[in-house]
């Protein structure tokens, strides 16, 4: 079955459409009207009002007998139909959510349908802005500070990655945490943005001798590197790390993955969304006073040049896309 069915047993009755993007097997972005779906027992509905954008979007394809696929894995609206099982959320209610592959369609359309512990309310007090971009990269930004490395007060921790959506948050949750932070960026306004945020260090990933200017920030070695991007640069920070319990983390997806070392312990994660991950990343989001940096913003019916923005890589923050 594919993973984005629009079958007819999910239709709602009477039949009702809605705006959304698509994008076919070829790869073509477009706007069309597509079915609204039902809720089912476990789930919500919810009318969205901005849905984040990352280079994994573009990348989407349909599978099965399925003519297109709606992209999209997280967003910020308003619970507008609930299923009769669920009791955390009633209409009306701010909310956010972050879903990978949600069987019902993407984020990037006027309404979503997701698994409500996939879901969680904007805390009081929170702007909403904030919290419609950062569902996939704060969790995987926290996850990776807090889970793959246990990021401790005075440790010396190289953020790889550092000006984009997820190296951003992982920044400002490390600096949080109370670690001294290295941080590799894209061009001057990424290292500008990296400064801004904290880092402690800012240097151009792809300039220089980062291996040099690592140990300088930390004569003795790096304790961590989390990387948010791969390839040479990713080796040279590498070569910056403690020879014995260095640490190195990266979320599924960056390519080229760095080899193995002996002596480093290794960890490949995936951002994993959940009641209790929502209610961390919330205390983390508000603790840290963390500030999420919109790029920029485009309208749903220009979701195609969004996805051609983050393509070409090197965003200094977060794309998005204004629903409602």
């Amino acid at each position: 079955m594919s993973k984005f069915l629009f079958g007819a047993a999910y239709i709602v009755q009477p039949f009702r459409v809605m705006r959304a993007v698509t994008i076919d097997g070829r790869g073509v972005a477009s706007i069309r009207d597509v079915p609204v779906l039902s809720v089912g027992r476990r789930e919500v509905r919810i009318a969205l009002d901005s849905a984040g954008v990352g280079r994994w979007d573009p990348k989407m394809r349909p599978d099965g007998n399925d003519p297109w696929v709606v992209p999209g894995t997280d967003g910020v609206g308003t619970v507008v139909e609930t299923g009769s099982r669920i009791r955390r959320f009633r209409r009306g209610d701010r909310v956010y959510s972050y879903s990978y592959q949600n069987r019902k369609g993407g984020f990037h359309a006027e309404e979503v349908v997701v698994d409500a512990k996939k879901v969680a309310r904007v805390p009081k007090g929170g702007d909403p802005e904030i919290f419609g971009a950062i569902a996939t990269t704060g969790l995987t930004a926290l996850q990776g500070v807090d889970d793959a490395l246990h990021v401790k007060r005075g440790e010396n921790v190289i953020i790889h990655g550092a000006s984009g959506g997820v190296g951003t948050l992982a920044l400002q949750f490390a600096k949080w945490r109370g670690a001294r932070v290295f941080a590799t960026a894209s061009g001057p306004a990424g290292i500008r943005l990296a400064k801004r945020l904290g880092a402690d260090v800012a240097v151009d990933g792809k300039q220089g001798d980062l291996r040099a200017a690592a140990l300088r920030f930390a004569p003795s070695g790096v304790d961590a590197v989390l990387a948010f991007a791969g390839g040479k640069p990713l080796a040279r920070c590498l070569d910056a790390l403690k020879k014995r319990g260095g640490r190195l983390a990266w979320p599924n997806g960056v390519e080229p993955a760095p080899r193995k070392r002996r002596g480093v312990k290794t960890i490949v994660y995936d951002g994993i969304p959940g009641v209790r991950e929502f209610e961390r990343l919330n205390r983390a989001v508000i603790g840290a006073k963390v500030e999420v940096p919109i790029a920029k913003t485009y309208p749903l019916a220009r979701a195609a040049a969004a996805y051609r923005q983050v393509k070409k890589g090197h965003v200094p923050g977060k794309i998005a896309l204004k629903i409602r």
